[in-house]
């Protein structure tokens, strides 16, 4: 789907730029040295957009001093008080996310939507199952239909008022209906949609949860920020958006693994030297595809798509390039064999 672009403190999203990876910090904001470390340590990962939540006027006041330390675009996060979305634009924000139905009223919104203006900061509109309209529950229940008029309607009070700087995000955490929310807004709008599974869960189910529903909007071409959301460190929302991504094939973070799940004709300690390659290699970004198989009989047949790869046998394995064998290596020397193959490797 080609959305509209929307520059969100220099990083761009929809139209045809990349998917961009977005987290949350878990600090107090009104914390500025922990709130900082943290989103140096998410930027570490690969977050490209870092929202915080602003519930007073300290965490507002503490953005200015949060955006000198940091390197990517700051969103704050607002509910209910105006005075906090025009606070924290004022205090250097580079996107906020309100939902506009639930801010006071017209008045209220319209002076938020006068600063958004003046200073060229894009809104999210952000609705989720927890903050529906009385009347759309009381004539859709909590539907996908409801979530996606719940968007659809704040997305027409800000046109109303001349503004279209927007992104969309449409949360639930049940995964058909989040998806399906998404269909039916992205069949009225074309504003660039923030995509993610409102309380997925702690990492391991999360991480499930969330793959299930974003791999299914990415496959129908929606989606142009992320969040994983998880219970757990940020840092692992990061890491599993990236997987995310890399498996769909739509964007590169490093080496992609494949590996068999072992079998009776398996006579080496595979699941150990999965983990243990993936580890030594964690820190190279080449964009290749590295095979740790169990068995020499299919292995190098069965990953003949990876770039590299090795071969377990009785002793001794295989090191094999695009399916073709290099040379037979003595199992304790596999590891190392495989290392230093991928570091010469020139995937051009």
């Amino acid at each position: 789907m080609h959305t509209k672009e929307v520059n969100i403190g220099g990083v761009k999203i929809g139209g045809k730029n990349p998917i961009a990876i977005q987290s949350m910090t878990n600090t107090k904001t009104a914390d500025v040295k922990a709130t900082v470390k943290q989103i140096l340590q998410l930027e570490e990962a690969g977050c490209e957009i870092i929202r915080c939540t602003v519930p007073d006027m300290e965490s507002a006041q503490a953005l200015v001093q949060i955006k000198k330390q940091i390197h990517i675009p700051l969103v704050a996060d607002i509910h209910f008080d105006y005075r906090m979305a025009i606070a924290a634009m004022e205090n250097g924000a580079d996107k906020i996310r309100i939902n506009p139905g639930n801010l006071g009223g017209a008045e209220n919104l319209k002076k938020v939507v006068k600063i958004a203006k003046e200073r060229e900061i894009p809104i999210r509109v952000g609705v989720n199952g927890g903050s529906l309209e009385a009347d759309l529950l009381q004539t859709y229940g909590h539907t996908a239909k409801a979530l996606s008029m719940s968007a659809l309607r704040n997305v027409r009070y800000l046109e109303e008022l001349g503004f279209e700087d927007i992104v969309v995000s449409i949360k639930a955490s049940q995964v058909r209906r989040c998806v399906e929310s998404y269909e039916l807004f992205a069949k009225e709008c074309t504003y660039p949609l923030h995509i993610g599974i409102t309380e997925a869960g702690t990492i391991e189910d999360g991480s499930i949860k969330s793959a299930l529903g974003l791999g299914i909007l990415l496959y129908e071409g929606l989606g142009d920020t992320l969040r994983v959301s998880l219970t757990g460190d940020p840092v692992e929302e990061v890491h599993v958006a990236q997987k995310v991504l890399h498996f769909m094939g739509l964007r590169q973070f490093g080496i992609e693994f494949v590996s068999c799940p072992t079998c009776g004709r398996t006579n080496i300690d595979l699941i150990a030297l999965a983990n243990q390659a993936q580890k030594a290699l964690a820190g190279i970004k080449k964009p290749i595809k590295v095979a740790i198989m169990g068995c020499v009989v299919n292995g190098p047949g069965e990953a003949k798509e990876a770039d590299l790869g090795i071969a377990g046998g009785k002793g001794e394995g295989l090191l094999f390039r695009k399916g073709e064998i290099l040379r037979k290596v003595p199992e304790d020397q596999l590891l190392s064999a495989l290392v230093e193959e991928v570091k010469a490797y020139d995937p051009v």
